[in-house]
């Protein structure tokens, strides 16, 4: 397993937990689902999905609703995801 591998799982595992997560409004862990399903196409370029995905966390971190803990967390995640270069 590659290490850009290895960040997609890690950020997948929190993106689980988010969904998952019944203090989280409805339409954040709607997003959740969403950026999990694109991470996980494996048939779409990998710099393709991290930035489809960092663009729907962008959107949603700035949600007033979105509980504090939360919020820390999609910040982790995006900067994860932000490690993965462009031109892999």
């Amino acid at each position: 397993m590659s290490n850009f591998e290895q960040v997609i799982d890690e950020c997948k595992q929190k993106l689980e937990y988010i969904a998952n997560d019944n203090s989280v409004p409805r339409n954040i862990r709607r997003s959740a689902n969403e950026i999990l399903s694109t991470l996980s196409k494996k048939d779409e370029p990998l710099f393709l999905r991290t930035s489809s995905s960092i663009s729907i966390l962008e959107d949603i971190s700035n949600d007033p609703n979105i509980p504090v803990h939360t919020r820390t967390l999609i910040w982790d995640i995006a900067s994860q995801l932000e490690t993965i270069p462009v031109d892999e």
